[in-house]
């Protein structure tokens, strides 16, 4: 979602074009870090020390994600950020991080799951909003070109590779057997191999 976002910042006054190389190191901090954040409360024996752990890491990765997409930008002017704001969205990023990951462990029901949910979105929306609250933009108009890629240079790309990314696996989950296929057809070949014997 972030990666999305800062993908249709805008500001009146000026182009905006993205530093290519920082705008995909920032998608992949955020990939790494969530998995491992993921990965240390799902196979640590203190659940309580890993949550705390991975909830920091993922917190600081997410927040990490978002101001590195917002270091890409690429405008006339110069862009500032008050550190009140900025300190508050890290928080916020850290909490619902936690939050998320302890839901995960502990949280069975499917209402007490998609009410989880729901609050984890409006979480991350708070951080992504109080960091974009956090930014000012001072504009300098100036007709010399920019570098870098502009929103649809990265979007379409996205759109094609996640599209066809969801196509292949919908179509490989859809056409693999289910384990009562697999079981069905297990038993159907016992006859077959004793006959054979």
């Amino acid at each position: 979602m972030h990666f999305v976002a800062m993908l249709g910042f805008r500001v009146s006054g000026t182009d905006i074009r993205y530093d290519v190389p920082l705008t995909i190191l920032s998608l992949v901090v955020a990939m790494v870090v969530v998995c491992a954040g993921v990965f240390a409360v799902g196979y640590s024996k203190d659940r309580n020390r890993a949550l705390l752990v991975g909830g920091l890491t993922t917190g600081l990765g997410v927040a990490s994600m978002h101001y590195l997409g917002m270091a890409a930008v690429r405008l006339h002017g110069d862009v500032t950020y008050d550190p009140v704001l900025v300190g508050l969205s890290i928080v916020i990023a850290v909490v619902a991080a936690t939050a998320a990951l302890w839901a995960g462990l502990n949280i069975k029901s499917p209402l007490a799951v998609t009410l989880a949910s729901l609050v984890m979105g409006a979480a991350v929306s708070s951080m992504h909003y109080s960091g974009m609250l956090a930014v000012s933009v001072h504009v300098d108009p100036s007709g010399a070109t920019l570098p870098g890629a502009t929103a649809m240079q990265f979007i379409f790309p996205l759109a094609v590779g996640l599209g066809s990314y969801l196509f292949i696996t919908s179509a490989f989950v859809a056409l693999s057997p289910s384990a009562d296929e697999r079981q069905a057809s297990a038993t159907a070949q016992r006859p077959v191999e004793s006959a054979a014997h």
